[in-house]
């Protein structure tokens, strides 16, 4: 834990995964730098939790995305965490009583043409909203936006479909056994951070940045900014002077929510390992259950979009009630007594996330380059919503950051062989 100093070269707002990777990538560079922190830990929208003695809760990112090409991988691997490879409980692997293998390969199909024609579509160069791919009348369009509202954590009236076609997918996703919060926090653990210091202000008329904290104030020469776009839009950060093309940008990739549930359960060998418990459904507002991860005695419970957003503004306990009641829904009431609710995430209501990972909104696929460029060779932004290919990602954001760093390294001029 760092302590906050009056003058610094390099100042990184956020120790989430971004400003971790900025940080990681300034090290040797001998500049001196600071990460300021608004929250008393590290890992921003990545944070595991001990919901019971033997069950682990990733309340934010919990899956490698990419996994092949995913950059904490290689940081997993060097820190000692290992990596579970078990394939995911997404399609293949659904409840054969609640979800039958007929009316899923129907789905899937149903799906995945939905899928084709927004590729498609993008072709064009035209932007537009995904929900206008649907196919008229189809029995699965409910469900098909239920999963835009876990991928992307809205409806699909609000997807762009140039910002869809940009994200890459490798389709390997691997886990973390000791969660990728943990992960990330290690992956932290050494940096000098300043923690409950959250950033109000940025002045950046004069020769040297101005930075204004909940802790007092301090001198920078360049600033890398990763807080969320909602707090960019929002203006939870008061530039001087303004950068009404930044509040512009990241107001056209707001956050989407997702939140997770997780239930203990009294009799675990009930359920399969790593199985999935989704019914097959003409509602967009439902969960989805992943059953016994890593074989532990619990459910973890998944809700997105608008629905996950009702569920969060009811109050601490409604997101576990109507999971318990999903699945007594379709296993049976006999399940109430089995189930126990252990630990929720609230992003919506964090005050230093309001939300979980960007979405452009139709129209707004550019804006992540905007959002990207640096400023005068001074402000520097990075975040999972600056990915191009990336993002809501973990790993996009780490990237983000140290591709950020390395900008400001590169604006810094060299004197007698030395940076600075």
């Amino acid at each position: 834990m760092g302590s906050l100093s009056s003058s610094v070269d390099i100042a990184i707002i956020g120790a989430g995964a971004a400003g971790l990777g900025a940080a990681h990538a300034l090290e040797g560079s001998g500049l001196s730098f600071l990460v300021l922190e608004g929250r008393d830990r590290v890992g921003g929208r990545g944070h595991t939790v001990q919901a019971a003695p033997d069950v682990l809760f990733d309340a934010g990112c919990g899956w490698l995305h990419s996994a092949d090409r995913n950059s904490f991988v290689p940081i997993a691997e060097q820190l000692g965490f290992e990596i579970d490879r078990t394939l995911p409980p997404w399609r293949e692997r659904g409840h054969e009583k609640v979800f039958p293998q007929a009316e899923r390969l129907e789905f899937f199909r149903a799906i995945d043409e939905f899928y084709d024609r927004i590729e498609e579509a993008a072709k064009s160069g035209h932007d537009s909203s995904a929900s206008l791919y649907l196919e008229p009348g189809n029995r699965w369009n409910p469900m098909i936006d239920a999963i835009s509202t876990y991928v992307n954590g809205c409806e699909l009236d609000d997807v762009s479909i140039l910002d869809m076609e940009a994200y890459e997918d490798s389709y390997a996703n691997w886990r973390v056994r000791r969660g990728y919060g943990a992960l990330i926090a290690a992956y932290g653990a050494a940096l000098p951070v300043v923690f409950n210091c959250a950033v109000t202000s940025i002045d950046h008329s004069g020769k040297r940045l101005r930075i204004e904290t909940k802790l007092g104030s301090l001198a920078a020469d360049r600033v890398i900014i990763t807080v969320p776009t909602n707090l960019i839009a929002q203006e939870a950060i008061r530039f001087f002077p303004a950068l009404p093309a930044k509040v512009q940008a990241a107001a056209g990739l707001p956050l989407g929510l997702d939140n997770k549930v997780m239930l203990g359960l009294s009799n675990p060998g009930d359920l399969p390992e790593d199985g999935n418990l989704r019914g097959a459904s003409i509602r967009t507002a439902k969960g989805t259950f992943h059953l016994r991860p890593f074989g532990r005695p619990c459910v973890e419970g998944f809700f997105g979009g608008s629905f996950a957003r009702q569920l969060e503004d009811a109050g601490i306990g409604a997101l576990a009630a109507e999971a318990i009641d999903e699945i007594a829904e379709m296993l049976g009431n006999d399940f109430r007594r089995k189930l126990t609710p252990l630990a929720e995430s609230r992003w919506g209501h964090d005050a230093f996330a309001r939300g979980s990972y960007s979405h452009a909104l139709p129209g707004h696929a550019g804006k992540r380059a905007v959002l990207a460029a640096p400023i005068d060779d001074r402000l520097f932004f990075a975040g999972e919503a600056t990915s191009p290919s990336f993002f809501s990602t973990a790993h996009g954001a780490r990237d983000s950051g140290e591709r950020a760093a390395m900008e400001a390294l590169a604006s810094v001029p060299v004197t007698n062989g030395r940076v600075g």
